[in-house]
């Protein structure tokens, strides 16, 4: 069973205060994968147990951390004192001719009241208590016990509703076999979430099905099957019920070190199926913060972290999930590392490579569709690089003329590859043909490629390659468009590029584009302007005209009415864009 398509994301730099709101990934999930009912998260012993285990919470660690940040706070409310103290002095002098409170004078011939006697019952009248006739219906604990009617059920009982509620919820939450999940990374201000929708194709209806929220920024999303060891599903279940090694997950990289996987089958979680990394370092890390400035807003600035083989020490840019080999993921993250995971082994057992072939941030990874064992990795150092993780000292790479924004094997040529730049760009290369490159070290000039685009005024966010339509290619970019791309083979083996169609599909800045697993050339975009949009590029006639001869077999092209483009109304639709 496969799942989505997933497309990586621009880094960010979140301002320290507010951030404005913005959809930094998202993922699709094939129709069939979820299940139709999702179970309700339950927080038992066991549950807590696991979770304890998963976070590394031991009791000496925990009194440590604890009386590091009593030893803080302490120090920390010694020197506001001292600020508070100054601030006295001078408020005492500033507040001398404060306002007092003084009698009305125009009350002042006025008798004042006579204070009450509390031993005086007088205004309740008790002497004539009992001679007081009862109106209307009797009084009492018990008066109204004739007046209760009796019911077999709570179905029969008009005034319980629960029953009802709970029909009624659990009609909600269905997720029907001709149903999409779309995953993004949304950022609100200070939250972070994860919002899943559900997209029905055929009725053209996109709506928020359930959202999880996130402890930290997130950068990446990667959807896989495959249940980690450390869930909380029952790893003795797979051997009796075979579909119960399948599942339904989304894997996500944070500015945190950790990697967080979560199921898209349960509702209301509050804690990941799996924690890839160790969150007692980061929170040690937090506690060791070293304060900068003077005053009392100090801000805090983290210690580097010694990087090592077992997990990451900085943000997690980049996920993918090895569909051949389901049970490995790889990442790459701004400690200039890769990382490879066996999700078969507990969360607490690290990573089982490393690679360190990135001289800077590793932005982009991607394991290759048909060689299982090759991954594509793109950096902030200006290269891209593409190795067997058995032997990643024999790799090969490319030379770039600025940072890498996302790489992407091309699905019709597995040798070959799409790489998007920050300047703009997009370039085509074949691994073939590349040299081969020393870990940390890059070519002095660029790489030629066998194709460049000059895509879009500013970075190229967004790619993505239709796994349905041979030569049909998105881009989405800081211009706020999302554009079309026809590359066809020419007479000698030569490409031609030439672009269908553009629009404006009013996300903001694009910085994520996502072609459907299931339908042939819809896609979903979003950016920052916190909105999803799902687009079916059939709806235009030249798309259509271009394409139509060249839809993968099982796939097919409908005609739809109308713009194509399917979003969900936000509260604010009326605001400006000017935080763009």
């Amino acid at each position: 069973m496969t799942g989505i398509f997933i497309v990586p994301t621009v880094f960010f730099h979140p301002p320290a205060s507010a951030m404005s709101s913005l959809i930094s990934s998202l993922a699709w999930v094939r129709r069939g994968v979820a299940k139709q009912q999702p179970a309700k998260y339950n927080l038992d012993d066991k549950e807590l147990s696991r979770v304890a285990e998963l976070a590394r919470i031991e009791l000496e660690d925990a009194k440590t951390e604890l009386a590091r940040a009593e030893k803080a706070a302490q120090e920390m409310g010694e020197r506001n004192g001292e600020d508070e103290d100054e601030g006295m002095d001078e408020g005492e002098e500033e507040g001398e001719g404060e306002w007092e409170d003084e009698p009305d004078a125009d009350n002042m011939d006025e008798d004042a009241p006579k204070p009450r006697d509390p031993n005086d019952l007088s205004e309740y009248n008790l002497d004539d208590y009992d001679n007081e006739e009862s109106q209307g219906a009797a009084m009492g604990a018990f008066s109204n016990i004739k007046g209760l009617t009796y019911y077999r059920n709570n179905e029969e009982d008009p005034y319980i509703t629960l029953k009802e509620d709970e029909e009624e919820e659990k009609e909600e939450l269905e997720v029907l076999p001709t149903d999409n999940m779309i995953v993004t990374a949304k950022t609100e201000e200070d939250v972070s979430q994860l919002e899943i929708y559900v997209y029905d194709d055929a009725q053209e209806n996109l709506y928020v099905h359930h959202d999880i929220m996130l402890p930290a920024f997130p950068l990446c999303l990667e959807w896989l099957d495959f249940p980690p060891a450390s869930s909380s599903t029952d790893p003795t279940a797979s051997a009796s019920d075979p579909a119960s090694s399948f599942g339904n997950y989304i894997a996500v990289g944070t500015f945190e070190p950790e990697i967080e996987i979560w199921s898209l089958d349960v509702v209301d979680g509050l804690y990941p199926d799996a924690l890839l990394g160790r969150p007692d370092e980061s929170k040690l890390a937090a506690l060791n913060s070293v304060p900068l400035g003077t005053g009392k807003k100090k801000k805090k600035k983290l210690k580097p972290r010694t990087v090592n083989a077992e997990y990451h020490v900085d943000a997690v840019l980049s996920l993918s999930w090895n569909r051949a080999h389901r049970n490995l993921l790889a990442s790459g993250s701004a400690d200039k590392t890769v990382k490879l995971w066996d999700l078969n082994l507990p969360s607490t057992s690290g990573a089982i490579r490393s690679f360190d072939v990135h001289g800077d941030k590793v932005q982009a990874v991607e394991w290759n569709p048909v060689d299982p064992t090759v991954l594509l990795t793109g950096g902030f150092d200006k290269t891209v690089r593409t190795f067997d993780s058995r032997s990643p000292a024999q790799g090969v790479g490319a030379k770039v003329a600025a940072d890498v924004e996302v790489c992407k094997w091309d699905p019709w040529n597995p040798h070959n590859f799409y790489v998007s730049t920050e300047d703009g760009l997009v370039q085509y290369f074949d691994a073939r043909n590349l040299s081969t490159l020393s870990a940390g070290k890059a070519p002095s000039n660029p790489t030629s490629a066998l194709y460049m685009l000059s895509a879009h005024d500013g970075a190229v966010s967004a790619l993505d390659i239709s796994p349905h339509v041979r030569g049909c290619v998105a881009t989405g970019g800081t211009d706020k468009l999302v554009k079309i791309w026809n590359v066809a083979e020419a007479e000698g083996g030569k490409r031609a590029v030439s672009m269908v169609t553009s629009r404006d599909l009013n996300v903001g800045k694009v910085f994520s584009v996502s072609f459907s697993p299931d339908d042939p050339l819809v896609l979903a975009a979003a950016g920052s302007k916190a909105k999803l949009q799902v687009w079916d590029v059939g709806t235009n006639p030249g798309a259509r005209k271009a394409f139509a001869g060249r839809v993968a077999s099982g796939a097919q092209l409908r005609e739809r009415s109308g713009e194509g483009v399917i979003g969900v109304e936000s509260d604010d639709e009326g605001l400006s864009d000017g935080d763009d």
